[in-house]
């Protein structure tokens, strides 16, 4: 699984958008810094998702998201595929015994295809958007993730160098 951490808060996205010819599109902007953070794990060949919504990026956020994701995965041994975040590497990271790590080279998050997900979920859901509270971004972030299928999921994540790995 692609293992990666994202954060979505009242600091809009501004876009393109759609007008009609002549009129100059109004969109509403906040500059309000309150945040959440989405952690997420994809499984590039079934489309398989999971996510939970936290209140920061740290060692002990990571070690939540760990405890449920071995809770949500009992029977199955996970590799998570991440970048080199210190919290991933913390000393106080507790590692559930079904859960191993594999790191990606450092400041190479491209060959991280959970990014994709992020910009997806953005796209849908934050572009050219305001929100009243930081309770209505995590309402619009949980909306847009249960939306997304395995299919859509498979679809962003899966390349064509990890199929090659299946084949052997």
């Amino acid at each position: 699984m692609y293992q990666d951490e994202a954060g979505f808060g009242r600091i809009s996205k501004l876009g393109a958008c759609w007008a009609p010819k002549g009129k100059r599109p109004v969109v509403g902007s906040h500059h309000i810094r309150e945040y959440r953070y989405c952690y997420g794990a994809v499984d590039a060949h079934t489309g398989e998702s999971f996510f939970i919504i936290a209140g920061g990026c740290n060692t002990n956020w990571m070690n939540k998201f760990l405890e449920e994701l071995s809770q949500a995965y009992p029977n199955d041994y996970i590799i998570l595929v991440m970048d080199n975040a210190v919290w991933h590497k913390s000393q106080t990271l507790e590692v559930p015994s079904n859960i191993e790590f594999t790191f990606i080279p450092p400041y190479t998050p491209e060959m991280n295809p959970i990014e994709q997900v992020w910009s997806e979920i953005r796209k849908c859901g934050f572009k050219n958007q305001t929100f009243p509270t930081l309770e209505a971004v995590i309402d619009r972030l949980q909306a847009v993730i249960q939306s997304l299928s395995h299919q859509t999921l498979k679809s962003i994540v899966n390349r064509e160098w990890t199929r090659s790995f299946l084949d052997t």
